[in-house]
């Protein structure tokens, strides 16, 4: 009797080992989690959504892609020893495309919310903006505060899917949403009075507003709202995200970023590369 039980338990104990090493090896763990960063380095690539939103991301005179983004994205894909391929998508397609695995990652100025966060996974962010208004100056010219946008026979424009259109509800909730595709739709709206106003994130209310003087205005000296911009990738990849966060931290460190970001941001020498912004 004792060497039977004895025999059992031996069974017992062998079927369990081989059930945990089933149910919790290491392959079946990464295929679980999407072991994003080991799927990408055996792939030789990297999958990055982006959307048009200059000086995010923009298209050069040669068809290129260009821009604070695509700097960030070609030095992560070189840091991580892969060719980075872009996918150009409607601003607010990115995240379901994350998510269905067309892509590794959004690298397109994405700011981080509670609401994405749900979602998606962020990275520390690696930059900030401001999100501005800009003014169609025929259409308000009898405004006398900003307050007078607050009317439903006003209308404004942002770009579908990004914070722009959650802040203008907020801030102006009888207002009349007219929401746009693309920024430059939106950006063409104000300019040429089809809307009164134009929520966008930092630079481009104020490059509109310098190459359309004539017809446009920044009424407010501070932004509305300011943001964190990051990496985005999907829920339970942990390894990826601790490598994103640490290349943050070491390009925050020498100074690459902020560099990049100057050069995108703080100048008009990119300017010459794109046939016309707005």
């Amino acid at each position: 009797m004792k060497s039977y039980r004895q025999h059992l338990l031996l069974v017992f104990t062998l079927l369990s080992t081989l059930l945990f090493n089933a149910t919790f090896s290491p392959q079946l763990f990464a295929g679980a989690s999407g072991d994003a960063l080991s799927r990408i380095q055996k792939s030789g690539e990297i999958k990055i959504a982006v959307s048009i939103m200059p000086p995010w991301v923009m298209q050069s005179k040669k068809g290129e892609l260009i821009g604070f983004e695509i700097d960030i994205a070609k030095q992560l894909a070189k840091d991580i020893g892969v060719k980075p391929v872009f996918i150009q998508y409607q601003w607010k397609k990115m995240i379901p495309a994350l998510k269905k695995g067309e892509v590794d990652i959004i690298v397109s100025g994405l700011s981080i919310t509670p609401k994405r966060a749900l979602e998606i996974n962020f990275s520390e962010p690696y930059a900030s903006s401001g999100y501005r208004l800009v003014t169609n100056l025929k259409l308000t010219k009898d405004f006398s505060s900003i307050e007078d946008l607050n009317n439903e026979k006003t209308y404004i424009t942002a770009v579908k899917g990004t914070v722009s259109v959650s802040l203008t509800s907020k801030i102006f909730p009888k207002a009349t949403l007219d929401l746009r595709k693309s920024e430059k739709e939106a950006s063409a709206a104000v300019i040429n009075g089809v809307v009164h106003a134009f929520i966008a994130p930092s630079p481009i209310p104020e490059l509109i507003s310098l190459k359309h003087s004539d017809k446009v205005d920044l009424p407010l000296k501070n932004p509305l709202l300011t943001t964190r911009e990051a990496f985005a990738i999907n829920k339970g990849e942990q390894e990826m995200l601790n490598f994103l966060n640490s290349w943050i931290v070491a390009h925050d460190a020498d100074e690459w970023i902020e560099s990049s970001h100057e050069y995108w941001f703080n100048s008009l020498k990119w300017q010459r590369q794109v046939d016309d912004v707005h």
